[in-house]
């Protein structure tokens, strides 16, 4: 089996998902071709033969729709002979569409892909592709589904997760965010977007709100018991888990992942290819695993992916020197944490998607650039990035630095 090397890997800051955020008056096909102009910058990737680019989308419709990939790449000015497509498997997307470039060169069918993903959720909502779950009374039923933040709130009253323990996650990962930007940790990655006349929209990342605290938070109200208790889902919720009399409505906009417009991408090839481009590779994928739980809970999968992950490479979460978990909503951090043994001090050191944001089509791809930036940064060897997928699954990837 070939190494699928990682040769570069890049992003755009995450913008505010509204209409007031700094990227909002772009396109989705604006940051994909920002991403890929700026890796082509940096690598001379077209120079190369590239075999196909990847990317993920959450909601892959309207703007977002009718393979971004391939109309990013043209928007670029990519050879119109150069192919593209799209994965869509919610908040993984990004990372399975690195495994899947991955894949291609590890079996021998393709020396040059670029993986990456796009999401503007201040023009596409969450869930904007539809599905069952919104008009599906009976699938609903059979299936036990709760929406994201109930299901949050679940894992959160099952575990004993408190409102303190929650905020207190969130307000480490604001401080942890802050202090990796204000390190330039992220200045090897992030690159500026401008509109089409060359001005600067976006430099930094938006969302960040690093004077946050406990006081600040604790303001907040529950952002899902509503939806439990007139949507129905709370009755859910009691049928699958009798145990639970009252859900602990703890998580708010503050300890939740923030709605972000932004675009990631990566150059992965063979050993070849970095031979004729004169590029160093950064890491290798060494594996990677899916699996699926129950769609009620839906959030707890992470922990059973990552081990699958380093179990392929013949190993144990102990090998591994850093993680990037996705903050979805903080208890699913903290049953990570809680389910593996692994400290916090080895999980998201700089922080995450509840400080900077979670574009759920790109987040994937992003968290493999920034454990390539910090494998590199402090030495280490080996990295997990993996996600929560709504529905009830996880993905997770094993890298290695080269």
């Amino acid at each position: 089996m070939a190494d699928a090397l990682i040769y570069d890997s890049l992003r755009t800051p995450r913008g505010s998902g509204r209409a007031t955020g700094s990227l909002h008056t772009l396109s989705p096909i604006d940051l994909g071709a920002t991403v890929l102009k700026a890796l082509d910058e940096r690598t001379g990737c077209t120079r190369a033969t590239i075999d196909d680019i990847v990317f993920g989308c959450g909601d892959a419709v309207d703007d977002q729709g009718a393979d971004i990939a391939r109309s990013s790449l043209l928007r670029a000015g990519f050879d119109e002979r150069i192919s593209g497509s799209v994965v869509s498997r919610f908040c993984s997307s990004g990372l399975d569409a690195a495994n899947a470039a991955a894949a291609r060169v590890m079996a021998g069918q393709a020396d040059c892909m670029i993986a990456g993903g796009v999401e503007m959720m201040s023009l596409i909502s969450m869930g904007g592709t539809g599905g069952p779950w919104g008009s599906d009374a009976e699938f609903n039923t059979i299936t036990n589904f709760t929406p994201l933040g109930v299901a949050a709130d679940l894992v959160a009253t099952l575990d004993g997760h408190s409102r303190e323990d929650v905020d207190a996650f969130a307000v480490e990962s604001q401080k942890r965010a802050a202090r990796a930007w204000d390190e330039g940790r992220f200045a090897r990655s992030v690159i500026p977007v401008n509109d089409f006349n060359g001005t600067p929209c976006l430099t930094r990342d938006e969302h960040m709100r690093p004077t946050t605290d406990m006081a600040t938070l604790a303001k907040l109200k529950p952002a899902f018991e509503t939806m439990a208790v007139k949507g129905g889902f709370g009755d859910i919720v009691r049928h699958r888990y009798p145990q639970v009399n009252r859900l602990n409505h703890v998580h708010t906009a503050g300890n939740s992942s923030g709605v972000v417009d932004g675009a990631a991408a990566m150059l992965i090839g063979s050993p070849a290819l970095g031979k004729e481009l004169g590029l160093k590779p950064r890491a290798r994928f060494v594996s990677f695993a899916t699996v699926g739980c129950e769609p009620c809970l839906m959030l707890t999968a992470p922990g059973e992916a990552a081990r699958k992950a380093v179990a392929r490479a013949g190993l144990t979460l102990d090998d591994v020197d850093l993680f990037e978990v996705n903050e979805a909503f903080a208890s699913v951090v903290l049953h990570f944490m809680e389910e593996t043994g692994v400290s916090h001090d080895r999980v998201n050191v700089n922080g995450g998607a509840i400080a900077m944001g979670h574009p759920i089509g790109a987040t994937g791809n992003i968290l493999i650039g920034t454990l390539v930036d910090e494998l590199e940064r402090t030495g280490a060897k080996r990295g997990v990035a993996t996600l929560c997928v709504g529905l009830g699954m996880g993905v997770a990837t094993l890298i290695e630095r080269v």
